[in-house]
């Protein structure tokens, strides 16, 4: 692989705590197929047949996920050092769950499931931390999977809005946080939509309750504000 694609591949969290030099030497091992696609190309469609994960190596992508009746929904965008596929990749299903299309020209790089979890035949210290990434990255996935169907139970806007905010009040002990996500992407995760989401929040805005500025949040009563948790 050509060594200009090695900063997308340290980005990706597939590759935490590996280097440089040892990243090239596992490389060796995994044997990846680098691609490249034009623009609006589609990279891999629903049902193809599925046995590598994929990482950006350069542009951006979306992936998206046909409903039922037809529609076309986005999942979401990814960008250099994303992956896709990697929870699929390691189910009984041999088929892609969903589509991949390139928003701008796009290389990707393909690495085989069974080159991640076979026995490295080189002995490569760092297969094993590769190993150890990947069921990290798997379990943090389901995590956050299952913290997503908690708040699709929760039955009011106001009360998805305010557990997700005290939430992140207790992970940081301070009623000034950040949002770890940005206005789109928490519509998403609370399964809401976003113009109603945002009304909900400059109404708690009004109450007294919050302030808020993108993605920065001050919680101003925090006792109002447990109220409406669930």
């Amino acid at each position: 692989m050509d060594e200009i694609y090695l900063p997308a591949l340290l980005k990706c969290e597939l590759f935490n705590n590996i280097g440089k030099d040892e990243l090239k030497s596992l490389l060796t091992c995994l044997k990846p197929l680098v691609q490249t696609y034009p623009k609006n190309t589609i990279v891999v469609r629903n049902g193809d047949s599925l046995d590598s994960l994929g990482i950006v190596l350069e542009g951006q992508a979306s992936i998206f996920k046909d409903s039922i009746s037809g529609n076309r929904i986005l999942l979401k965008n990814i960008g250099k050092g994303e992956m896709f596929g990697e929870i699929a990749v390691f189910a009984r299903q041999n088929e892609w769950p969903a589509l991949v299309q390139a928003i701008t020209p796009l290389t990707v790089c393909f690495f085989p499931k069974n080159k991640i979890v076979d026995q490295c035949t080189n002995a490569c210290k760092w297969h094993n931390s590769l190993v150890r990434n990947m069921l990290g990255v798997i379990s943090e996935r389901a995590l956050k999977l299952s913290k997503k169907m908690e708040y699709i139970s929760i039955k009011t806007m106001r009360s998805k809005l305010s557990t997700f905010i005290y939430e992140q009040y207790l992970k940081g002990k301070t009623t000034t946080l950040t949002l770890p996500m940005n206005r789109q992407q928490l519509a998403d995760f609370l399964n809401v939509s976003r113009p109603s989401m945002s009304r909900e929040l400059s109404r708690m805005r009004d109450e007294g309750i919050i302030d808020f500025h993108l993605s920065a949040v001050r919680i101003i009563d925090i006792e109002k504000l447990k109220e409406y948790c669930e």
